[in-house]
């Protein structure tokens, strides 16, 4: 499997030297990237097939590696944070109490790393799901999906996915997500495309609740401590 990784990483490099640069637009979710698209994800071509080869792989081991959520637009992106926005309003929580709340887990619309087509939400698909499926707690102890999460721990690499919110309490930014996987070779010099954008220039272009409080010092710390606040083989390249 270790060659797969390798015949796919070499490809992604030559795909790299051809200059290849996504739109602004493209980077913020607000048009489309050309994907792969059937019932299950919507996926850049590369990552794909990366996930078909791992799915294959997987469930030769019984496990069957379901995405329940790939890419997404910034109006779906939208919808979850100025409902988040909404509720702790009516909670009482000031302006900025509230963006602090929603970005444990939620990032800002337009900065989601689902904008990019290159991350997936994964979990097993033998199990019939019941309530919130992406919960920490499925993935550990005795929750229904600690299988998946061994193997993804033994294999997901070699076909390129890195989990990006790791366990690890020294990591800054949003809260650990046993579930979100993003595909290294693509995602990795897109994020170097994104870190280039302007964010308070996009910012103040759509409706997105809470951005008054979107200041260059918010904006600088939501960078460093979100944004970038991924597992560091994520980041590898980027120095």
């Amino acid at each position: 499997m270790k060659k797969i990784f390798l015949l796919l990483y070499c490809f992604s490099i030559s795909y790299g030297q051809q200059k290849i640069k996504f739109s602004e637009l493209q980077l913020i979710g607000m048009s489309e990237i050309s994907m792969i698209k059937n019932q299950e994800f919507q996926l850049l071509p590369q990552a794909a097939n990366s996930f078909e080869l791992m799915k294959k792989a997987a469930l030769k081991d019984s496990v069957n590696i379901k995405i329940v959520s790939s890419f997404r637009c910034f109006d779906q992106q939208k919808k979850i944070w100025n409902r988040k926005f909404e509720k702790n309003n009516s909670l009482g929580l000031s302006k900025i109490e509230n963006i602090f709340k929603i970005i444990e887990y939620s990032t800002i619309p337009g900065t989601s790393r689902h904008h990019w087509g290159t991350e997936i939400d994964i979990i097993d698909g033998n199990i019939n799901p019941e309530g919130d499926v992406l919960l920490s707690e499925k993935f550990y102890d005795n929750g229904p999906y600690v299988r998946l999460k061994k193997w993804l721990d033994n294999n997901s690499e070699e076909f390129g996915f890195y989990l990006v919110y790791t366990n690890n309490n020294a990591r800054k930014g949003f809260k650990h997500e046993p579930w979100h996987y993003s595909y290294a070779p693509l995602s990795i010099p897109i994020m170097n495309d994104f870190l280039d954008l302007d964010l308070i220039h996009v910012f103040s272009k759509y409706n997105i609740n809470g951005s008054s409080s979107f200041t260059n010092d918010f904006i600088n710390l939501y960078k460093e401590n979100f944004l970038l606040g991924i597992n560091p083989d994520l980041k590898k390249e980027w120095n």
